[in-house]
């Protein structure tokens, strides 16, 4: 081989040899690209999961708080109403109990009647 000629094919190998290394690296630079978007999409979706869960924790907890407290309101009424019926219950009882004359006592009321006679 001629020098010049292996000048010419060293020359060739060089510009080959770089331009292999410039290809490695731009894909190199468009795979880290593609791996710094996905963790970004990644992070921006635990953060709307993250703030999803917190609305759903939120929520649930309002609404277990009101199913409380409808029950709560619930259970009062119902002994509202269960108190009403025994006080009512209880009055009529009493004014049974005491018109209620037997002969025994309609007996002692004449006999106290006509001792004073």
């Amino acid at each position: 081989m001629q020098a010049s000629t292996f000048l010419e094919f060293k020359m060739s190998t060089s510009e080959k040899y770089v331009h292999s290394l410039k290809q490695i690296k731009e894909v190199e630079d468009k795979s880290q690209k593609e791996i710094d978007e996905q963790k970004k999409k990644v992070a921006e979706e635990l953060r709307n999961f993250e703030t999803y869960a917190i609305k759903s924790i939120t929520s649930a907890k309002a609404d277990g708080e009101k199913l409380v407290e409808s029950s709560i309101d619930q259970a009062r009424k119902k002994a509202h109403t269960e108190t009403e019926k025994i006080i009512e219950d209880a009055k009529n009882k009493a004014k049974t109990v005491t018109s209620r004359i037997d002969s025994h006592t309609v007996k002692e009321i004449i006999d106290i009647l006509l001792k004073e006679v």
